[in-house]
């Protein structure tokens, strides 16, 4: 396997510098259009993508350990495809839309102002994770772990504590209407 060490792509155009299986260590991609890509079987390992378009790559076996992305649209990506080993990314102000992380173990992982409709974290476990000034609108939390969660500062999320752990979680209580939407229940100020 290639190893990519400390290599910073800026702009990068696929058609004229396609990207090699490989592992990428230490390396920063910014403002490249990586979508539809195939990532499969590549290794991101402490790298970053800044305004980076990576919209419905594929992840299949794709190793990604502390990998940060930060204004990224990212929409309908498969995470749960990835290699699940060592598996810890971090999202700042990135669009989600559509992504699914189901069955995932992503503890302390981090949503910094980001948008994640319609994303799926069925299954997963999100002990200890932060949502930070979030959109979950329409966002699947089944059977999900959120224990010690902060969505303090997130918006539009329905979680139904009878099928998911949301013990010692943190709310914004101008959001907490989001733990009762199934009771179909009128809340006002």
């Amino acid at each position: 396997m290639n190893h990519i060490p400390g290599r910073i792509f800026d702009k990068l155009d696929l058609k004229t510098t396609p990207l090699v299986i490989g592992e990428y260590e230490n390396c920063k991609f910014a403002n490249c259009d990586l979508s539809n890509f195939n990532f499969s079987e590549f290794k991101f390992v402490n790298c970053e993508f800044n305004s980076c378009n990576l919209s419905l790559a594929q992840l299949n076996k794709t190793v990604l350990q502390g990998v940060k992305f930060k204004d990224c649209k990212m929409l309908g990506l498969l995470f749960e495809k990835c290699n699940p080993f060592g598996l810890e990314i971090n999202f700042d102000s990135c669009n989600l839309n559509h992504s699914s992380f189901y069955k995932l173990k992503l503890k302390k992982i981090i949503f910094k102002n980001c948008q994640l409709q319609e994303a799926d974290f069925s299954e997963c476990d999100l002990s200890n994770s932060i949502f930070n000034n979030s959109d979950l609108s329409n966002t699947k939390f089944e059977n999900t772990i959120l224990e010690k969660a902060d969505l303090r500062g997130s918006v539009n999320f329905s979680i139904d504590p009878e099928i998911n752990r949301i013990k010692k979680a943190k709310f914004s209580l101008s959001e907490i209407s989001g733990l009762l939407n199934k009771y179909d229940i009128e809340i006002e100020n």
